[in-house]
């Protein structure tokens, strides 16, 4: 059974993402409903990518995208934060998302006095989750809130690097950091 947030959460993924798309800028080539060719590819698909399923499209964005970041666990600390892993995730691959919240989980852990730093491998799981339920019990919700706004900032930092390492990629830097900014709370109401 999946987190009721999972599927909100893929519904309104799939469809910021939009349908087919081939532009020549993109690293990532021919993609539908933001998934890649490489990762259709790698989940059995070897149609064109103009007619991937959506069926296929949500169970790759539950699959690749939730599951692989134990985001069901996650969610049950704080939703927001599961909300800017997934869209992370999906974005840039699950493993980025993974180690900067485990960078986060080291540097917030008061040098080791509220629990044992973490290996940066990208993988969430139980030592990840532990140091996160550690976290949590320490500073509460507002301490996830000051997490999930870090994940944000430590995007968006990675997203200006990515545009400034390759000009090509300038073409959708204000579309990326627009996509992260819209997402946190502090966009709602900005015109």
């Amino acid at each position: 059974m999946s987190h009721p947030l999972q599927r909100r959460l893929v519904d309104e993924l799939i469809d910021r993402e939009g349908g087919y798309v081939n532009h020549p800028a993109d690293r990532g080539g021919p993609t539908r409903y933001g998934v890649t060719e490489a990762v259709a590819r790698e989940h059995g698909y070897q149609g064109d990518m103009r007619e991937l399923p959506l069926a296929l499209a949500r169970e790759i964005a539950a699959d690749r995208y939730w599951h692989s970041l134990r985001l069901d666990d996650i969610a049950e600390h704080h939703e927001r934060l599961a909300e800017y892993l997934f869209d992370y995730g999906y974005h840039s691959g699950p493993g980025r998302p993974g180690r900067d919240l485990q960078r986060l989980l080291n540097v917030l852990n008061r040098v080791e006095r509220d629990y044992g730093d973490i290996a940066v491998d990208g993988a969430v799981g139980p030592a990840t989750l532990g140091a996160l339920e550690a976290y949590h019990d320490t500073r509460g919700r507002p301490g996830l809130d000051v997490m999930a706004a870090a994940l944000n900032a430590l995007r968006m930092g990675f997203l200006i690097e990515l545009a400034e390492g390759r000009e090509s990629q300038e073409a959708f830097s204000y579309g990326w950091l627009r996509r992260v900014f819209e997402l946190s709370p502090c966009s709602e109401g900005a015109g």
